[in-house]
């Protein structure tokens, strides 16, 4: 977890580094690991075709790619945040969750990384299609800084993206930033509720110290610490 946390930051101090000497031995070195990664994932599934049909996969398959060909997809690494869901997304993620006992903080911890890889997927392509010519790191600044004003929907109006691709972008953009942040907001203000499967009817949300399942009645048990 902590490499992929350190991964993470590389890509995300991407627009920083990339001018650097020291920029592509880190970017092949994390390719390396990141080869090694999916080497074993595959050797460790019991099923070539489920591994393959994975979305993390996919996403892992396609970071590796920006990493061993960084200049050819340079305008395509904004993707790499997507690193972020798919580490999210491993049984470890709720392993250490369960650690630090913030089980009970699990959704609303899911859907703020969801706002935020969405932000800074956002802010990564807003940055190599309209504010790459700015020196330094201005131009990720400024990308940064109109992709929050316009998730949500603050609107200040001094930075506008040009164009039929820059209008599509801020309509995007507002869409789903707003349903994100209406997640985000749910799972802050709804009780909290334990996943587990009723035998009968199949609903996968209960109470914490729910006794029957309220769709149809059946008995429960469900898994309890006695905290």
């Amino acid at each position: 977890m902590v490499i992929d946390l350190v991964i993470i930051l590389f890509f995300l101090a991407g627009p920083y580094l990339r001018d650097r000497p020291s920029y592509l031995v880190m970017d092949y070195g994390i390719a390396a690991w990141m080869a090694l990664e999916l080497i074993a994932q595959l050797s460790a599934s019991s099923s070539t075709r489920r591994w393959i049909l994975r979305p993390m996969t996919w996403i892992d398959i396609f970071v590796l790619g920006t990493l061993l060909f960084p200049d050819l997809l340079f305008n395509f690494a904004f993707l790499r945040v997507m690193r972020i869901w798919a580490v999210v997304q491993r049984p470890i993620f709720t392993l250490m969750l369960k650690r630090l006992h913030l089980m009970d903080k699990v959704d609303i911890v899911k859907a703020a990384i969801n706002l935020l890889v969405f932000l800074f997927m956002l802010t990564g392509f807003v940055y190599t299609f309209f504010f790459n010519h700015l020196p330094g790191i201005e131009g990720f600044v400024d990308a940064l800084y109109f992709t929050v004003a316009t998730v949500t929907t603050t609107g200040f109006g001094d930075i506008t993206l040009p164009g039929p691709l820059g209008k599509l972008t801020s309509v995007v953009a507002m869409i789903i930033g707003i349903s994100l942040f209406v997640r985000l907001a749910q799972a802050v203000v709804r009780p909290f509720k334990v996943t587990y499967s009723c035998p009968d009817c199949g609903l996968n949300r209960h109470d914490t110290d729910a006794v029957h399942c309220k769709a149809c009645g059946r008995l429960l048990n469900i898994p309890d610490e006695g905290i």
